[in-house]
């Protein structure tokens, strides 16, 4: 017996998951690295044309021309995935969700094979299939409960949701259990806790994209928008100006472009916010048209994107020399989200930052040039994504009436009838229904 747990120790303790004597672990140590092959992610993928029209450049130059081209044709690109509509987003965010996953696990996986293991990857994509399940199911109940009731397939799947998702939870976790390996049990735990923690930052993130996205297309757009701003001018000012380090864990990283990244997004944001607010396109909520079963986005809009009148601070009034201003209350919105993103949204990559260093990977993957990882483009869009999620349920969206009215259209007549009743009665006692109706209550009686 003594002769099996020692196995096993030197097992887990041969992937540098042992606690350090000292207290701390240093992402440099030899002995905190997992002892398997180099991740193809550090390879350089620069397409052959760039690297041939850069070659006679410095490094430095020859990387900030490879980052700026791509940089621009991913804004294209989205631009484009905007005009098409709020259909194509979601499936671009449930892409861009699973090449995320993909490229966090893979990372695990190659600890976790080294050791010929079985089912950690099976396992791992089952896990992403049941939570995606669970939260793309809650998102269509909830937002399009009128169109559930008039499918009855779809009725027995939003009744029985969550049973069916926490039993495909279940048949994956006895899965696991049955795949313990004798010597290699603290191994395992660790992968599982992995896929775990990967679901959490991963999925149940990207599930609040698309929750912000059906709050209106500009909760979607401006969040995205403002941290891809943070991230252009960061590192054009701590690529031109940039003299002071700011954090160890991203050594490239400058008190300069930081500085400069925060103003030039709060201005960036105020305006963005401004231009996006004049159009029903994306300030409407994504609805349903129970005509056309298709996703719509017509509606008067609601007060905070509708131009309101604001009196100036008297200092500003001083200076300016006038005492309103005209804004849409969005674009103070908007000021709070654009400083989320330049002083707390950063930390978001240097979590990633100090993950990659644990690991000894400089990119999660080379999809890329320049660039690295979707995962390495995605890391502070995920707290932000979070962060707007909060900041509207905290301080913008109060209760819904469509939500409130799809929920009464899936009770039965009698429920519907009582709370209609209970509700008259209600409003006829506070004086807001007109004589007029209390007439047709008696009728209806």
């Amino acid at each position: 017996p003594r002769h099996d747990t020692s196995s096993e120790a030197d097992g887990d303790d041969r992937l540098g998951l042992q606690g350090d004597a000292d207290g701390e672990c240093d992402g440099d140590s030899k002995a905190d690295t997992p002892d398997v092959p180099p991740s193809t992610a550090d390879l350089d993928n620069t397409p052959e044309y760039l690297n041939k029209a850069l070659e006679g450049l410095p490094p430095r130059w020859k990387n900030y021309w490879i980052r700026g081209v791509l940089s621009l044709a991913m804004i294209s690109g989205f631009f484009l995935i905007i005009y098409m509509g709020p259909v194509t987003l979601i499936f671009v965010v449930m892409t861009i969700q699973i090449k995320c996953f993909h490229e966090i696990i893979t990372i695990g996986y190659r600890v976790y094979h080294s050791y010929e293991l079985p089912w950690f990857r099976s396992l791992s994509w089952y896990f992403l299939i049941c939570v995606n399940y669970f939260f793309y199911g809650e998102t269509v109940a909830d937002y399009f409960g009128a169109l559930v009731q008039r499918e009855e397939p779809l009725q027995f799947l939003a009744r029985y949701h969550r049973f069916i998702s926490f039993a495909l939870y279940l048949a994956g976790f006895c899965m696991f259990v049955l795949s313990l390996v004798k010597k290699h049990y603290r191994l395992q735990f660790y992968m599982f806790a992995w896929t775990h923690v990967t679901l959490l930052i991963v999925v149940t993130q990207s599930h609040l994209v698309i929750q912000n996205l059906f709050e209106g297309m500009i909760w979607f757009i401006v969040p995205i928008s403002i941290v891809i701003c943070n991230d252009i001018m960061a590192y054009l000012f701590g690529f031109f100006f940039g003299r002071t380090p700011l954090i160890k864990l991203s050594p490239k990283k400058t008190w300069e472009g930081f500085i400069g990244g925060f103003f030039s997004t709060v201005v960036f944001g105020f305006f963005l916010a401004y231009l996006l607010s004049q159009f029903q396109y994306f300030v409407c909520p994504v609805g349903i048209n129970s005509e056309t079963n298709g996703f719509t986005v017509e509606c008067e809009p609601s007060d905070i994107f509708v131009m309101q009148e604001y009196t100036l601070p008297t200092v500003v009034q001083n200076t300016l020399r006038q005492k309103t201003v005209n804004l849409y209350p969005f674009q103070i919105h908007s000021i709070f989200l654009s400083s989320f993103a330049s002083l707390i949204g950063p930390f978001g990559g240097f979590f990633a930052s100090g993950f990659k260093r644990a690991f000894k990977i400089k990119d999660f993957a080379s999809t890329i040039p320049g660039h690295g990882g979707i995962m390495d483009r995605f890391d502070c869009q995920y707290l932000m994504a979070t962060f707007t999620h909060v900041y509207i349920a905290s301080f913008v969206r109060g209760p819904n009436p469509s939500k409130v009215l799809q929920q009464l259209l899936m009770l039965q007549p009698e429920q519907q009838l009582s709370i209609f009743h209970t509700l008259h009665s209600h409003l006829r006692d506070r004086g807001i229904l007109p004589p007029a109706l209390k007439i047709t209550s008696v009728i209806l009686r």
